[in-house]
């Protein structure tokens, strides 16, 4: 079999990916881990076919290194990969300003089809960012931060996030003491998945976390 060689790809032919998003996809960058990253957000779920998580390591403000592990398509893959690419180096604040259109055409573009990897990339990205106000003290845990991280907890069923539709019912919130209402029945599958979900999401916060399902 012949091996597919990038260079050679008439860009936005058949498949609409760039040469740049194909070569990243064959050759991800910063692919993997950190050891004691100072913070880390994950976006998505494999269960709806895309996820990503970040690991980021930050010094003085400034992100000084980036990896992630991911699943999903090429497009998802070549995403996670820029938006690393874009970050190290970056100060917080200015990382903070990173929208899905700036990975888009970083990638030299991306089939319209495709355009929600690049959302859940900065979706990812800025949920990692505010968790690290949070933990410099910069910024109080309420439910506007809640919800942020809520946002990128996605229902296996239906690949939306949690806080669409009537799932969730709201948060009580009393010093470390962080507690989630979701209207969904407690022994189901459902309520395994959105637990696990959620409890990670929150990873590497100083919060006593309660989930309460009343389905």
């Amino acid at each position: 079999m012949e091996r597919f060689d990038a260079r050679k790809w008439d860009e936005k032919k058949r498949i609409g990916y760039s040469r740049k998003v194909l070569q990243l996809f064959l050759n991800p960058k910063n692919v993997g881990e950190i050891e004691n990253p100072s913070v880390t957000a994950k976006a998505g779920s494999p269960a709806c076919g895309d996820m990503i998580k970040l690991y980021l390591k930050i010094e003085d403000d400034r992100i000084v290194d980036a990896k992630f592990r991911t699943y999903g398509c090429a497009a998802n893959i070549a995403t996670a990969s820029m938006l690393t690419e874009m970050i190290i180096g970056k100060p917080v604040e200015e990382a903070k300003k990173i929208k899905f259109k700036d990975l888009v055409e970083a990638l030299g573009g991306l089939p319209q089809i495709k355009y929600h990897c690049a959302v859940l990339a900065a979706e990812g990205l800025r949920q990692a960012l505010a968790k690290w106000d949070v933990i410099q003290g910069k910024r109080k845990i309420d439910e506007s931060f809640v919800k942020l991280i809520l946002a990128a907890v996605i229902d296996p069923l239906t690949g939306e996030s949690v806080l669409h539709g009537h799932k969730y019912l709201g948060c009580e919130i009393e010093g470390k003491k962080v507690k989630i209402k979701l209207a969904i029945p407690k022994d189901s599958e459902e309520a395994i998945v959105f637990e696990e979900q959620i409890r990670e999401s929150f990873e590497g916060l100083d919060v006593d976390l309660e989930i309460e399902f009343l389905g």
